[in-house]
């Protein structure tokens, strides 16, 4: 006989609707529904497996662990992605070299490590401190003079940045500016470049065609005052992890 949080569980692969009460349901029931998501997650569709690690996170019960570690080896790349995202929010132990292991797998797929399960996967290895990131020093010390909740760099020095991040050999991926006004942000488009970049190429070659794309990035638009910008960029050891 199912049991009601059993049931939740199931409802967590229903409607939106349905799927988001059960959530908040198993959340407000905490650690007492951990056993039976665990149980329930190889019965669910992506779907639900995506809501039930967010069950995960909220709840923060370390008995996720193994179950989260299980679903990096999902067909589902946002499962993965979110699995190690939720590994390393958790402080999970013994979660490094599953991620790392994961990352590989992405690279080995050949996934654009622009996409959003590389990248998720980098944060979770950054947080879990498995990775550093390369900030070159005027890049640090750019950053550095912005507010503590800016989101970003100051704008008017992005080709400074990009032109830093590029003679540290990173590649940049990509950029976002966002505009702060009486204390809220908000996304501002720029001018609509869209790139990408041939991975199979030297990495000298994505360091500087990439540096090029990103300086056509700036418009009148995304460069001026309360503006920041917020370049994401890798290292050739991201593309090229040691074994």
């Amino acid at each position: 006989m199912t049991s009601p949080i059993e049931t939740l569980v199931q409802q967590l692969d229903g409607k939106a609707d349905e799927s988001y009460d059960a959530r908040a349901e198993l959340i407000w029931i905490g650690s007492d529904a951990i056993p039976a998501v665990i149980n329930g997650l190889p019965s669910l569709g992506g779907f639900g497996q995506l809501t039930a690690i967010e069950v995960f996170e909220e709840v923060a019960d370390p008995r996720c662990g193994p179950a989260l570690i299980a679903l990096l080896r999902s067909d589902d790349s946002a499962v993965r992605e979110w699995a190690a995202m939720a590994l390393a929010s958790l402080g999970i132990d013994g979660s490094v070299e599953p991620v790392r292991r994961t990352y590989r797998a992405c690279l080995e797929r050949a996934t654009p490590p622009d996409w959003s399960e590389p990248e998720g996967i980098r944060w979770a290895l950054t947080k879990l401190g498995a990775r550093t990131p390369v900030v070159p020093p005027l890049t640090a010390r750019l950053r550095a003079t912005a507010a503590d909740d800016a989101p970003g760099w100051p704008s008017a020095r992005f080709a400074e940045i990009i032109n830093d991040l590029a003679d540290h050999a990173q590649v940049i991926l990509y950029s976002e500016f966002w505009r702060v006004d009486a204390g809220r942000t908000y996304g501002i488009s720029d001018n609509g470049l869209d790139w990408q970049l041939d991975w199979n190429a030297p990495w000298e070659r994505l360091v500087e065609e990439a540096r090029s794309w990103s300086i056509m990035q700036a418009t009148e638009a995304t460069v001026g005052r309360n503006i920041f910008a917020a370049p994401t960029w890798i290292d050739r050891t991201d593309l090229y992890p040691e074994r």
